[in-house]
């Protein structure tokens, strides 16, 4: 059995001339949280559908735990967990009943890991689902989707919408699931603080195209941040090596540079800088740069 529960490769879509994505190759490694960031329309939420088998590709293949996307068994189904932005649940069920379906769809229910999630949401199993609030409904989606203990859990903007006290309660229970299940899970989100805290892999997918695909400290390591005085004339953007953002604050420039020597002082030296100071740089900023360098370029 592969080490890994999702391998692609030169996977395309196309709707009609549009390229959703393009000629993409990438290993999604088992047990492990693996974060997909990237802006709208870069293709996550079509990649998802592929994996989930909703959607054909145009060409390439992607395989999920070892079957082919396009032929997915029951009983690899069955091992797939979901969770949308949308945490569509039958409305007219109360969470006790569809907690009884679930438990008799999936044999290898896990009731400990059921109540422990649930329990993080102070709900109660007379409730109908259609009167539960949106970080309520997050919380029961996942505390189901957990309880089914799938090999592989793809998530996709799970807290889009949650306030700041469902938000924590999803990730804690998440954090949780990830200790004490066998779950690979694959984590899609603009909150990049989120994915600070919880995974250890950073795939960065831009119009259909793989960017990045490493461990999150590899990734903020390719990035440096440099605050700059120059005494006499301020050179071209275009001349700086690797600019990826600039910006002035009174008398300093800010430059956020990608894959650059560690003498970089020096190379800023020539350009005429003359105060020079090394700035830490995080994940959130340095993902932030990265992807707002590349779609500026395109507009």
């Amino acid at each position: 059995m592969s080490q890994n529960v999702i391998e692609i490769a030169h996977l395309s879509k196309y709707y009609g001339t549009k390229c959703a994505l393009n000629d993409l190759t990438l290993n999604i490694p088992d047990n492990a949280i693996s974060a997909i960031v990237g802006a709208n329309g870069a293709g996550k939420s079509t990649l998802f559908q592929i994996l989930l088998g909703i959607l054909k590709p145009s060409a390439g293949q992607a395989s999920v735990l070892g079957c082919d996307s396009r032929s997915l068994t029951s009983a690899i189904r069955g091992l797939v967990g979901f969770v949308n932005e949308e945490h569509s649940l039958p409305d007219w069920l109360s969470i006790g009943q569809l907690a009884k379906m679930q438990q008799k769809a999936y044999p290898q229910w896990q009731e400990d890991v059921y109540q422990h999630i649930i329990g993080n949401f102070n709900v109660s199993p007379s409730q109908i689902i259609g009167s539960l609030s949106r970080g309520e409904r997050a919380g029961v989606n996942l505390s189901m989707a957990m309880a089914q203990q799938p090999k592989l859990l793809l998530l996709d903007e799970p807290t889009l919408g949650l306030d700041v006290v469902a938000k924590r309660a999803f990730l804690e229970s998440l954090m949780f699931s990830q200790e004490n299940c066998d779950s690979a899970i694959v984590y899609c989100s603009h909150a990049l603080d989120e994915i600070e805290r919880l995974a250890e892999h950073l795939i960065i997918i831009e119009r259909g195209k793989l960017r990045n695909h490493s461990t999150l400290e590899d990734f903020v390591s390719r990035v440096q941040c440099w605050k700059v005085q120059f005494n006499g004339k301020t050179p071209n953007n275009n001349v700086i090596p690797g600019l990826l953002q600039s910006s002035k604050v009174d008398n300093f420039h800010l430059y956020t540079v990608l894959d650059q020597t560690d003498d970089y002082a020096s190379v800023l030296q020539s350009l005429g800088a003359e105060k020079i100071h090394s700035v830490p740089v995080n994940l959130v900023s340095a993902v932030s740069d990265f992807l707002s360098k590349n779609h500026a370029a395109h507009h």
